[in-house]
């Protein structure tokens, strides 16, 4: 693995000289990464846990599932963020080369081949075949306007949040151990908050080809675009196959 791009270190060691004032920090760390998680528990699984005692139509249900995850990570990163941490920039909310975003297209397309191969290999070990993303198929069975919506939802507003929460606060964090504790590290956590099942083997590639792109570039919009092009063709596919 490389380094982190010089830019980056020049960038955050003046915040961290300017670091002595109150409030103020050059990244993130355990602070944001442990109020971040807890804040992303209670409002996600809480709000997924209400959404299934409504009564709601499947589509209607389906739809509100997919954005859910984008914005209780928008929250929890929002809630994190305002901690002590006063500058984006410092959690990667900067800006990115053109070569990174291009880059970025190919590794989302490689990370989306690898991950087919990774939930094959997932069954094959744990005979495991119950797919605990059905509900978001059923938000694009409403017709074609509903398959566009929760197509977006799922491969680009949930992508933001999680980006932001997990790469601009949790890798972030992590990269002040080391690159293996960064890209590793927070590719676990982002795995577990997915939990032991057929989605578990698919988060482990998104995590590992986002924050490898995060700690390379030191924005967290190239690992967006990774996670985009990963995502993009699930709605559409779970629908075309007939899961949900």
């Amino acid at each position: 693995m490389s380094k982190v791009p010089s830019s980056y270190l020049r960038e955050s060691g003046k915040t961290t000289a300017s670091s002595s004032r109150p409030n103020k920090v050059s990244r993130p760390g355990w602070p944001e990464i442990v109020v971040g998680l807890v804040v992303y528990l209670i409002v996600g699984f809480g709000g997924v846990s209400l959404f299934r005692n409504l009564g709601l139509d499947p589509v209607v249900h389906g739809l509100i599932s997919v954005a859910w995850t984008g914005v209780a990570t928008l929250i929890a990163f929002a809630v994190a963020a305002r901690l002590r941490v006063r500058s984006l920039s410092a959690l990667g909310v900067r800006r990115t080369s053109r070569r990174w975003l291009l880059i970025s297209v190919g590794v989302g397309l490689v990370a989306f081949v690898l991950k087919g191969l990774a939930i094959m290999a997932w069954i094959q070990i744990t005979g495991d075949t119950d797919n605990v993303q059905d509900v978001y198929a059923e938000g694009g069975r409403g017709g074609l306007l509903s398959l566009v919506l929760a197509t977006v939802l799922i491969s680009v507003f949930s992508p933001l949040g999680e980006e932001l929460l997990y790469r601009g606060i949790v890798t972030n964090a992590l990269l002040r151990y080391g690159s293996f504790a960064g890209v590793v590290g927070s590719t676990v956590i982002f795995a577990l908050m997915h939990g032991i099942n057929i989605v578990f083997p698919a988060a482990i590639v998104a995590g590992l080809a986002t924050a490898e792109v995060f700690r390379r570039s030191g924005s967290i919009w190239p690992g967006l675009v990774v996670h985009i092009v990963f995502n993009l063709p699930t709605i559409p596919i779970m629908v075309l196959v007939g899961t949900g």
